[in-house]
């Protein structure tokens, strides 16, 4: 990512809701039903060309292909590789939940027993889903289990990568980026009756998952890799094996990230980390200051950070006391992902003026804190506020442009 040497450019972090012809086809997919490959490929393509079209009329500089083509931000990792297999709960077992690894849900109980339903609220359809719930169709639900040696597929990643470029070549004055999980952050909650230790599959998963960072970078396009795990793993970590282990932990991972970006220009990869995608209290999020050494070992040209959700906002503070490397850029995220209120512009214009003051005004990027859907069928806002949101971003960003580089 080059410096913005005239304006402030502007971008968000990837994912986005995907239309209702091609959600249908994706849960069907997901749930192991039936379905048609054909005309999924088909309203792929159509609904790529449309949102990417859709963020250049909107005056987006950096934009994405919406991540239609995954099936969640991480989920989407297990149909990109072999060793998986797909299949119903066994008896008596439950569903992993993020949830469940949170000092927060045993903080707030309340809260999260009505939220664990409220967070599956259909923003475009107006509702919850009737059945989510149910137990039976629970039973039925589908996981997936690595049952053999992991190994990358690459047709997915081309086939996502030749609807973007396709798109993005019609787009005038656009560079794309495309997101990818980091190995630590691909793990997910699936289950493994073939590695013996987390070890060993996160290993697997840097050596795969180099293949698409290679492939995205030399179809040209900048790489993001998304690594909420990062921070998210932080305090369950350190409440089990204490401050020095956790770190220890988490250093190992991001040298293991390293290596499968090595080989890569720093300037073609982005490094996004948030807090988790939820709407709740975040009272036991990690500061950023206590993992902000962690992010900035990746070998990474830009880092794109959550910075408008109200317990992060204060942090751009932090960067009075800790320097942006020579070269690099920050994305901070100025409009939220977690709440339905559109920030207003000149809010957006002044959180990017705080930045540009301790980090130099050529070395921001206006982004959003996370993606607008967390997965093909779950998102945090409608489709229409996700586009009020960023045309906030453009109309932020030109505000402050126009005070930063006033003559």
């Amino acid at each position: 990512m080059s410096e913005s040497s005239t304006r402030i450019l502007t971008s968000h972090v990837g994912s986005l809701v995907r239309p209702a012809a091609l959600r249908s086809i994706m849960t069907a997919r997901a749930q192991g039903a039936a379905y048609d490959e054909a005309a999924l490929g088909r309203e792929l393509k159509t609904a790529v060309a449309d949102v990417v079209t859709k963020q250049g009329e909107l005056g987006l500089d950096i934009i994405s292909d919406g991540e239609f083509g995954k099936a969640g931000w991480n989920r989407y990792v297990v149909e990109r590789m072999e060793g998986f297999v797909q299949r119903p709960l066994n008896p008596g077992e439950k569903p992993g939940s993020n949830f469940d690894l949170s000092g927060e849900a045993r903080a707030f109980p309340g809260f999260y027993a009505a939220y664990k339903v409220l967070q599956e609220f259909d923003w475009e359809e107006g509702r919850l889903p009737a059945t989510r719930h149910d137990p039976d169709v629970q039973q039925k639900r589908m996981v997936w289990e690595c049952v053999g040696p992991i190994r990358y597929k690459a047709n997915a990643a081309q086939r996502d990568i030749a609807n973007f470029k396709a798109a993005l070549d019609a787009t005038e004055g656009a560079t794309g980026f495309m997101p990818a999980a980091s190995p630590l952050s691909a793990r997910g909650l699936w289950g493994s009756s073939f590695y013996k230790s987390d070890d060993e599959i996160t290993v697997a998963l840097a050596e795969a998952l180099r293949h698409e960072y290679r492939a995205i970078v030399d179809a040209g396009l900048l790489l993001q890799v998304d690594d909420p795990y990062l921070v998210d793993n932080y305090p369950r970590l350190a409440s089990d094996v204490g401050d020095v282990q956790t770190r220890h932990f988490l250093e190992g991972r991001v040298e293991l990230l390293n290596h499968a970006l090595d080989g890569i220009p720093e300037e073609k990869i982005r490094y996004h980390v948030c807090w988790g995608s939820w709407n709740g209290p975040h009272t036991f999020d990690f500061p950023l200051a206590k993992v902000l050494p962690l992010v900035l070992k990746v070998r990474a040209g830009a880092y794109s950070l959550e910075a408008a959700n109200p317990r992060h906002e204060h942090e751009w503070t932090v960067w009075k006391d800790v320097r942006l490397p020579a070269g690099k850029m920050l994305m901070p995220g100025v409009v939220s992902h977690c709440t339905n209120v559109v920030e207003h512009p000149e809010l957006v214009a002044m959180r990017l003026v705080n930045f540009a003051k301790v980090v130099g005004r050529d070395n921001i990027v206006a982004g959003t804190d996370c993606g607008f859907s967390q997965s093909h069928d779950h998102m945090r806002v409608h489709s229409s506020i996700q586009w009020a949101k960023l045309k906030s971003v453009v109309e932020g960003a030109r505000l402050a442009s126009a005070a930063l580089w006033r003559r």
